[in-house]
Formats: C-alpha cells, structure tokens, sequence
C-alpha cells in the first residue's frame, strides 16, 4: 500500500463529538474529515472515498445513520465502517452488523475504545492488502 495515511470521515449531528474525535485521532496519525450532515458526508465520500467512516445511527435529517452506512457500503464495500450511538439496542446492533458494520459503540464512549475500533479496522484493511 502506498498511501502514508488512512483517511477517516466522521459524522455526527452532536458537533462535540467530532470535536472531541478529530484531534485525537489526527494525534494518532489519520486524515480525518467531519459532517454534522450526512448528506453532506455522503457527498464527499462520493467524491473522495473514505478507509473508515465513524457514523451516528440517529440523526436529525432526511439521511440517518442507517441510510448512510447502507449508501457508504454499498459504493465502497472495502471501507469498514464504525457505528457510534446514543441509542443503542440489540436490533440497531443486529441490523448495523447485517449491513457490514466493523464495530458498534454505544455513547459515551472512551476515546480508546474508538481508538480500538479504527486499529482493528486498520488491521483489517492492510490484511486484504498483504
């Protein structure tokens, strides 16, 4: 793989969240992008795709999280996505998982467990390159 960096996109219509995320994880080595829209996401990935893509499942417009994800997979399978909710239950985890989710984090989170989360989808990408 030639690339120097994994790139990430982050949405999430909390702004704090992305607040909190982007440095940490630039601090960590990652290109990290973030929407509070995901409309405005979808538009970028669509332009730019994306390694990992961090998502809210509820969000407070005409694309939720859900939509979102099943748009990001479906034009780029190969990028693995994070899921991040306030509203976690066993049927959005389920659904998430059917539809290709990595990994499924329920607010609040701890930084490393996203952190955890984005290595374990790093890991998974460069095994698919080797």
């Amino acid at each position: 793989m030639c690339k120097k960096r994994f790139n990430i996109l982050i949405v999430d219509d909390e702004p704090i969240v992305s607040k909190r995320l982007k440095p940490s994880l630039e601090r960590k080595g990652y290109e990290v992008e973030t929407f509070v829209r995901a409309v405005d996401a979808l538009d970028r990935f669509k332009n730019c795709p994306f390694d990992i893509v961090i998502t809210d499942l509820k969000m407070e417009e005409e694309l939720d999280g859900m939509k979102f994800l099943t748009e990001v997979k479906s034009l780029r399978p190969a990028t693995e996505v994070i899921v991040i909710t306030g509203f976690a239950t066993m049927e959005t985890a389920k659904e998430s998982f059917k539809k290709g989710v990595l990994d499924f984090l329920a607010k609040p989170f701890k930084l490393k467990e996203i952190h955890n989360a984005v290595a374990k989808a790093v890991d998974k990408i460069k095994s698919r390159v080797e």
